[in-house]
């Protein structure tokens, strides 16, 4: 079982369900990347995974631990990082102070993973004094992802981290994400730009609907011409 799973979800909000038996999953130094179409409940089922959401049926379990019930500072706790889509950094504070408002749950000495997130953002270092408000946007998703970093996650969730930025500052953002993967960190995401996503996808799905329309390999999704027609623009 990977190390982080939503296994078989349903929900939604109120009465409607837009999770249909749904499952997303991610193991330690990967890349899982959640694709499909506007509306086809990718991001509701980021939310499940991370508590946000109640689901009727299925389970959420990490590292052999079910944590279906658990809220979502909980699961924080537990070593789960959440960057939503909106609204994700706080524009009044310094960069500096945002990445020290994520270190809210540590005791103990963090300026070492402060440095790590500078040496990985190193614009951040250079404009750590700045009100982040004064940021471009993909400088904001750089500060919203060092912030999530800031607790020493073994899992970072991304909803759509390259929303609204120029294709080179996504590049740039993947780059940095694949980084991250590589000290062992789950990377969970959503991402519209899917072809982009996929290729540095070690694991992709493909949801439709609420449900799970493909699951494979980054690169099989790739290669598949019925994904690549349907959702990859051919």
């Amino acid at each position: 079982m990977a190390f982080l799973i939503g296994q078989n979800m349903t929900g939604g909000y109120g009465g409607a369900d837009i999770l249909h038996d749904c499952t997303i999953g991610v193991e330690k130094g990967e890349i899982a990347v959640v694709v499909g179409p506007n509306g086809a409940g990718k991001s509701t089922a980021m939310k499940a995974v991370f508590g946000m959401l109640n689901i009727r049926e299925g389970q959420v379990m990490m590292d052999g631990e079910d944590i279906t019930h658990l809220s979502p500072q909980d699961r924080v706790t537990k070593g789960m990082g959440f960057v939503p889509q909106n609204a994700n950094v706080f524009t009044s504070m310094t960069v500096q102070e945002n990445l020290e408002m994520g270190a809210f749950i540590r005791s103990d000495d963090f300026t070492e993973t402060m440095e790590q997130v500078f040496d990985l953002f190193p614009i951040l270092k250079e404009k750590r004094r700045q009100p982040a408000g004064e940021l471009s946007g993909g400088q904001r998703q750089q500060v919203a992802v060092g912030r999530a970093l800031m607790t020493q996650p073994k899992v970072l969730m991304l909803d759509e981290p390259t929303a609204g930025v120029s294709p080179i500052v996504m590049d740039e953002l993947f780059d940095r994400i694949i980084e991250i993967a590589k000290t062992g960190i789950a990377i969970l995401m959503v991402e519209q730009n899917a072809k982009q996503a996929l290729n540095i996808a070690d694991k992709g799905y493909v949801l439709v609907q609420g449900r799970n329309r493909y699951t494979d390999t980054g690169a099989a999704l790739m290669a598949d011409p019925e994904v690549r027609k349907a959702f990859l623009g051919g």
